[in-house]
């Protein structure tokens, strides 16, 4: 699950194969629009729908892995944590989740300068804050750590499978 224009769910529809799906979701209409378009063009079966992280309409322990890829940043906190509980929700036991999302730069002239460029908003919105959340929701075998990217972080979690992790 993860949407925005599409391009994460396209390549996670390729990897499924045609034994298996890949949902996109995002709250934006536009964006699930330009996102089925691409699939169409491109002959993939993969499902774009407008869906709130809040609220994914889907049933309990209906998938496998979750990504979230820049999307976290754009949450207050309680939000944030109503998101985490329904991805936890929606996986099944011994799912996996996994978000990308921007990490603060360390040093203070990439920080103003960033800051600049995509708003102080998003510099407030701290990655590292996540793995807790993650834990406080059930997920064990939290990690977080360095991309490639000098902006973004991950975040991974696991729900447990009913014998424990």
């Amino acid at each position: 699950m993860n949407s925005s224009t599409g391009n994460l769910t396209l390549t996670a529809k390729r990897y499924a194969g045609a034994s298996g799906s890949a949902y996109g979701i995002d709250a934006s209409p536009e964006m699930i629009d330009v996102a089925r378009k691409k699939a169409k063009r491109s002959g993939s079966e993969a499902v774009f729908e407008v869906g709130l992280i809040e609220k994914i309409a889907y049933p309990d322990a209906t998938f496998d892995v979750v990504i979230s890829r820049l999307v976290i940043h754009h949450l207050p906190d309680d939000l944030k944590r109503q998101g985490f509980a329904e991805i936890f929700r929606v996986l099944k036991p011994g799912g996996l989740f996994f978000l990308a999302d921007f990490k603060p730069p360390a040093n203070p002239v990439l920080a103003h300068v960033t800051s600049g460029l995509v708003g102080p908003g998003m510099m407030q919105s701290n990655v590292w804050g996540i793995p807790p959340m993650l834990t406080e929701t059930g997920f064990v075998d939290v990690a977080s750590g360095p991309t490639r990217s000098a902006f973004l972080a991950f975040v991974r979690g696991k729900k447990p499978t009913a014998g424990g992790s």
